[in-house]
C-alpha cells in the first residue's frame, strides 16, 4: 500500500521540482494531487509520464492524504500547515514559517534525521534555508570529527532562489544590456544582470539581513548550538545553484587532506577537488545534481586549526525539493507513518 501525497505551490519552480525529484526517487505515492491557489486551478504540471491538473488548496479536504510538501510561501504555510496537520497529515514546509518553532524540527536528512520524531507535536517538519542545507551537509561530517568553533560564510546565491519572478528578471535585465533598452529593476533592489547584490531579504537593525540570520540560526538549530557563525549573503547573476566561501575554525587539528577523505565517506557530499587540474566545481555544474559539491579544501594559516572551503549545490534540489522529498522518505522508511487507507 502506497501514500497520498499532497504537493501546495505545485506550479511553483520548486513545487514542480518536488514533483520530478518523486518520480525520479521512485517515491511510494499511490496518488500524487497538485494544489495550488484558485487563479491557478486547472493548470496542469507534470508528474513523469503523467499530467497532474492543478486543484484549490481551500476546496481539498486533507483527511486522507498522508503527506503534504508544502513550497507556497510562509503566510500560506502559517495559514494552512496547522489545519493541514490537524486532519493527521503531515506538513513538510518550505518556507521560513516553521523553522524557528521549538516544536517543529528542522531536518536535513544527511545531519539530524533522528530529530524528525518530534514531528508529532503539531505534523508539521520544516525544510531549512537554502544556503543552510548546503551548509551544513558539508560541515556535519567535520564536525563530529575535529568539533567546529567558528565559521565565516559567504553567499553568492543564484537568482531562483527569488523564485520564477528573479529569473525572469535576470534575463530580461541581461536581454536588455545587449538590444541596448532600459534596465529596469522591479524583483531586486538594484540591477542584478552583470551585477551583485549584497542584500538578500530585509536589513535587520543589527546590520545583517534576514537571510544572513537564518543562515546562523538555522545552522545552530540543526547542527550545534555552541558554534559561533558569521554570514554575509550576497545575490548574484547566475540563474540556479548556490555557491559559499566557508572559513571554518576548529577546536582540534584537522588537514585539508583529512577533510577532504572524511568529506569524500560523507552522505550527500561529493568533492571535487584538483586545483591543478583544474576540477572544482561551479554554479553551472552542480545544476540539475542531487549532491553538496566541495572544493578548493585548503588549510587557514591565519587561525590555529583553520580550513577554507568552496561549498555548491542546487538550490531548487537540495536546497528545497529533493530536501524536502528525502524527509518524506525518512518517515516512510522509519516506519513513523503509515498510509490512512489504499488511495483511489
Amino acid at each position: 500500500m502506497g501514500y497520498k501525497v499532497a504537493i501546495v505551490g505545485a506550479t511553483g519552480n520548486v513545487g514542480r521540482e518536488i514533483l520530478s525529484i518523486l518520480d525520479e526517487r521512485g517515491f511510494p505515492a499511490d496518488e500524487v494531487v497538485a494544489l495550488a491557489s484558485r487563479r491557478s486551478q486547472g493548470t496542469e504540471v507534470s508528474f513523469g509520464d503523467r499530467i497532474l491538473k492543478v486543484k484549490p488548496l481551500d476546496q481539498y479536504d486533507f483527511s486522507d492524504t498522508d503527506i503534504c510538501l508544502m513550497s507556497a510561501g510562509g503566510a500560506i504555510s502559517k495559514e494552512w500547515a496547522p489545519k493541514i496537520g490537524a486532519q493527521g497529515c503531515v506538513v513538510i514546509d518550505n518556507s521560513s514559517a516553521w523553522r524557528y518553532d521549538a516544536q517543529v524540527p528542522l531536518i536535513v536528512p544527511e545531519v539530524n534525521a533522528d530529530a524528525i520524531v518530534g514531528f508529532s507535536k503539531l505534523n508539521i517538519i520544516a525544510n531549512p534555508n537554502c544556503s543552510t542545507a548546503q551548509l551544513v551537509v558539508a560541515l556535519k561530517p567535520l564536525h563530529d570529527i575535529a568539533t567546529i568553533k567558528r565559521v565565516v560564510v559567504s553567499t553568492y546565491q543564484s537568482v531562483s532562489g527569488a523564485g520564477k519572478e528573479g529569473m525572469d528578471e535576470l534575463f530580461t535585465q541581461t536581454r536588455a544590456v545587449f538590444v541596448n533598452d532600459p534596465v529596469e529593476s522591479t524583483k531586486f533592489t538594484k540591477r542584478i544582470a552583470f551585477n551583485l547584490i549584497p542584500h538578500i531579504d530585509v536589513f535587520m537593525e543589527d546590520g545583517y539581513t534576514k537571510e544572513e540570520w537564518k543562515v546562523m540560526a538555522e545552522t545552530k538549530k540543526i547542527l550545534d548550538p555552541k558554534i559561533k557563525l558569521t554570514c554575509t549573503a550576497v545575490r548574484v547573476p547566475v540563474f540556479v545553484s548556490h555557491s559559499e566561501s566557508v572559513n571554518i575554525e576548529f577546536e582540534k587539528p584537522i588537514t585539508a587532506d583529512e577533510a577532504r577523505d572524511i568529506l569524500r565517506e560523507a552522505p550527500g557530499c561529493l568533492v571535487i577537488d584538483n586545483p591543478e587540474e583544474e576540477q572544482y566545481i561551479t554554479p553551472y555544474e552542480a545544476t540539475g545534481e542531487d549532491a553538496t559539491y566541495i572544493s578548493r579544501i585548503r588549510e587557514d594559516a591565519t587561525v590555529e586549526n583553520g580550513l577554507n572551503m568552496w561549498v555548491v549545490s542546487d538550490n531548487l534540489r537540495k536546497g528545497a525539493a529533493l530536501n524536502a522529498v528525502q524527509i518524506a522518505e525518512v518517515l516512510v522508511n522509519r516506519k513513523l507513518i503509515t498510509p490512512k487507507k489504499k488511495a483511489a
